[in-house]
């Protein structure tokens, strides 16, 4: 999995792409989370379009990084969800959860 960070004003966008199947890569999203709340930022929308895949441990991963950011007075928000990944939050319940979007900008424009 590849993480790529991009600033929009005060809100981080991180584009994740590959499979988030556990490991390194979902220790990556957190940590990357804790370092964005480190340096002051609490709002984060995670673009999982080019999220081929993912199981309970990746969805784990983004769970941690929603409370970590909630509990820092934040918020982490999902853009483009794939009809794979979309139908895992369905089953999992987890689309009441999360705030999604169509679009980053949609997401994006949600923070303000």
């Amino acid at each position: 999995m590849a993480l790529h960070e991009e600033m929009h004003g005060d809100v981080a966008v991180l584009e994740l792409k590959g499979k988030l199947m556990g490991g390194p890569e979902t220790s990556e999203i957190h940590e990357k989370v804790k370092e964005l709340i480190g340096q002051g930022a609490k709002k984060v929308v995670a673009d999982v379009e080019k999220v081929s895949w993912m199981n309970s441990t990746g969805l784990g991963a983004l769970i941690g990084a929603m409370s970590s950011l909630r509990n820092a007075g934040g918020d982490l928000k999902l853009a483009r969800i794939t009809e794979n990944v979309e139908n895992l939050f369905v089953i999992t319940k987890l689309v009441t959860i999360f705030d999604t979007f169509d679009t980053v900008e949609e997401a994006v424009t949600a923070f303000k």
